[in-house]
């Protein structure tokens, strides 16, 4: 997810999809991949419902770590 997106950024998209009623969005997987790297910019994805935060430039193996442990049972 992308913090700085136009119209809606990434902050509250995450909260608008944690609130939906559906059982799946709760468990889906949101990273935040933002250039936004400061202590307050990680608790505010946090405190979105965001699971991990990634900040760019993205290190590849970092990203692919994250990945699998969303994806790998």
């Amino acid at each position: 997810m992308d913090i700085r997106m136009p119209v809606l950024d990434g902050i509250e998209a995450a909260r608008q999809i944690r609130a939906l009623d559906r059982a799946d969005v709760k468990e889906l997987p949101i990273i935040a991949m933002t250039a936004n790297a400061g202590d307050e910019d990680r608790r505010q994805t946090k405190e979105a419902g965001m699971n991990e935060h990634l900040a760019k430039p993205i290190d590849p193996k970092l990203l692919y770590t994250t990945l699998q442990k969303f994806i790998l049972p």
